[in-house]
C-alpha cells in the first residue's frame, strides 16, 4: 500500500513539474504573439489605428468594440521616444508592453491630470545619460523607463455610445509616437 501510495506522489509531482515548465516555456515559443501579428500592419515609432476588433479578426485579445484602439510598436535603439495623445471626452488610456507580452506602466487620462498625456520612453541607459544637473527633467516631464528596447504602447479611447466611436478614433489619430 505504502508502495503505491509513494508511486501516485511521484507521479504527482513529476506531471505538475511537466505542467509547470510547459505553462512557462510555451508563451515563449509561441510565433503569434500580439507583437508579431502588429508588425505587417504598423511601422516602428508611429501610431497606427487598430480597426474595430471582431470575433474572427481581433489582433489582439480581450480587445472590446467600445474602444477605439491605436498602437505604437517601438524601437529605442536609435534614442529615446516622444510619446503624446489628447484625452477623449469618456476615458483614455495608455498602456506599456515589452516584446514578450509583458505589461509594465499604464496610465489613463484621470492619472495624468492634463487635457494631453505626453511623456517619454527611454531605457535605462538612456535615462542614465541625461544631464544629471537637468531638475526640469524630473519636474516637467513624465519619464518613463523601458525593461527593453522594443515594444509596444496600445491607446484606447472609450466611446460610451456608438456614435462616439468617431470622435474617439479623430482623438487617437492626432496621437504621436517619435523619435
Amino acid at each position: 500500500m505504502i508502495r503505491l501510495l509513494l508511486w501516485l506522489l511521484g507521479g504527482s509531482l513529476l506531471g505538475g513539474v511537466v505542467h509547470l515548465a510547459t505553462v512557462l516555456v510555451l508563451p515563449r515559443l509561441a510565433t503569434q504573439d500580439a507583437y508579431s501579428r502588429l508588425a505587417p500592419i504598423t511601422r516602428v515609432n508611429a501610431v497606427t489605428a487598430l480597426a474595430a476588433p471582431t470575433p474572427e479578426s481581433a489582433l489582439m485579445p480581450f480587445m472590446d468594440p467600445a474602444f477605439a484602439a491605436a498602437v505604437c510598436r517601438y524601437d529605442l535603439a536609435a534614442g529615446p521616444l516622444k510619446f503624446s495623445v489628447p484625452i477623449s471626452a469618456a476615458y483614455t488610456s495608455v498602456s506599456f508592453y515589452t516584446r514578450g507580452e509583458v505589461a509594465y506602466y499604464a496610465l489613463n487620462d484621470r492619472s495624468a491630470g492634463r487635457r494631453v498625456i505626453e511623456l517619454e520612453l527611454m531605457t535605462r541607459e538612456q535615462r542614465n545619460n541625461l544631464p544629471g544637473d537637468e531638475e526640469i527633467t524630473a519636474a516637467d516631464r513624465l519619464i518613463i523607463e523601458s525593461p527593453t528596447t522594443t515594444g509596444l504602447v496600445v491607446i484606447k479611447a472609450l466611446a460610451p455610445e456608438a456614435g462616439l466611436l468617431p470622435a474617439a478614433r479623430n482623438v487617437l489619430a492626432t496621437a504621436r509616437c517619435q523619435q
